[in-house]
This record gives C-alpha cells, structure tokens and sequence, in this order.
C-alpha cells in the first residue's frame, strides 16, 4: 500500500487551473521526484497534498482518505512540510525552532528528548549552534534547521518544497546526501526541486509536472535518459 495517493487532484485560482487531475502514488520509504518549469503547479501541488489549500480530488494517507482533513490532523497522521522560505523563527534560538517542531508530541517528553538527540546526531553543526538564533544562521544552516524541525514531528511522509534554494554547489550537495540518508530511518520523500539533475540522482521515482499536469513519470534513472527530459530540464545542468 503506498503511503500516498492523489487521485485527480485539481486546484484552480478562478480561472486559473494550477493543478489538473493530477495523479501519483508515494511507495513507503521511497524517495519521489517532482520537476517541471517555474509555474508549472509544483508548490501549489504540494500545498494541496499539506491540507495548506483546498483542492478536488481525492488524497489518501497509507489508505485512509484524509480529503476533508485540515493541515493539523495531516501533520497528526504523519505529513510534513519543508517549504521553500523555510519559515523559521529567526528571534528564537536553533534549539527552540527544533523543539517547536514536536509540538503534537509535547505530551511525550522522553521521546522528544530523544528526537532531539537523534536530530543533533544527523546535523552535528545545529548541535553546536543551538544556543544561536536562527536569524545568524547561514543558508545552508537554516536549511539544515528546517529538515530537523519537520524531523521532530516524527513524519512518515516528508514534502520538500526547492531545498537546495539559494545555496552554494558544495552545501546543496550535503543537503542532498542527507534527504537519501533519511530511507534509513523509513521516512518518505516527496521532493519538488528545480535543480533536476540532483533530484532525480536523488530520487527512485520521478514526476514532470509541465503547465498543471503529470506529462511524464518513471524510474528516476530512466527519466534522466529520456531525451524530453535531457532537453527541457537536464541539458543546463552540469
């Protein structure tokens, strides 16, 4: 059963269709790319999924129908969202950003304790910047504190919306290594990405999202051989 399903999922701004009958399916613990021109739909489509905007269709989490759900109870059953400005609170400091994050689980202190631990443990520099606020931490640093705050509401499904954004090759390839890193602790990815080549070396299953709609879709490494592809969106990518 996959841990997430669209079914014709559409989503339109008046007149506008940002997204139609959109349809995908998210295996459990596999890594899913999605690429596509700027304005193809991808960040409202991930919005749709999050419960952040109201779409037709039809979404299912590891078989339950959350449709009607809001974003609350989708983040309770296990979604996360890493958006694309990050959203942090710059006025707090990197421990307290981290902590905000287990929020739905503050009932259960030990286990926050340990995922605390746990995400000092896979980002080593927020362990020695936790006293910092988030405001003085580098681009990749805020980045790094993004995964790790939706690392602490326990998600079985994580949507990364542009996550190598504004970054240096060198830290977008670090932050890449750590979105493959997390198979081993069973989370999802859904991952909308411009920087295409990356996100289908990263990836085990890729989308094409192009003016609204899944225009191709395959194995990741079968789509970075598909000539559409090396052509529209792989040949700038060195």
């Amino acid at each position: 059963m996959p841990i997430l399903e669209t079914i014709g999922l559409e989503k339109r701004f008046g007149g506008i269709v940002a997204a139609h009958d959109v349809s995908l399916s998210i295996e459990k613990g596999a890594r899913h790319a999605l690429i596509g021109p700027n304005g193809a739909g991808k960040t409202t489509l991930l919005a749709a999924i999050i419960g952040l905007l109201r779409s037709r269709g039809r979404i299912t989490f590891d078989g339950r129908d959350i449709t009607a759900l809001d974003v609350e109870d989708r983040v309770q059953a296990g979604m996360s969202l890493v958006p694309e400005r990050r959203e942090l609170f710059g006025d707090m400091s990197v421990a307290d950003n981290l902590e905000l994050g287990a929020y739905i689980h503050r009932a259960d202190v030990n286990g926050t304790r340990e995922r605390l631990a746990a995400v000092y443990r896979r980002f080593p520099r927020l362990a020695e910047r936790r006293r910092q606020l988030a405001s003085t931490l580098s681009g990749g640093e805020r980045q790094m504190l993004a995964l790790g705050r939706a690392l602490m509401g326990r998600p079985r499904l994580l949507l990364l919306d542009e996550p190598s954004l504004g970054l240096a090759p060198l830290i977008v390839r670090e932050i890449f290594r750590i979105v493959a890193s997390l198979r081993e602790i069973g989370v999802s990815i859904l991952l909308v990405e411009q920087n295409a080549r990356a996100a289908l070396e990263t990836a085990d299953y890729g989308y094409v999202l192009e003016n609204g709609e899944i225009s191709l879709s395959g194995p990741a490494t079968k789509l970075m051989h598909d000539p559409r592809v090396i052509a529209s969106y792989l040949g700038g990518n060195k």
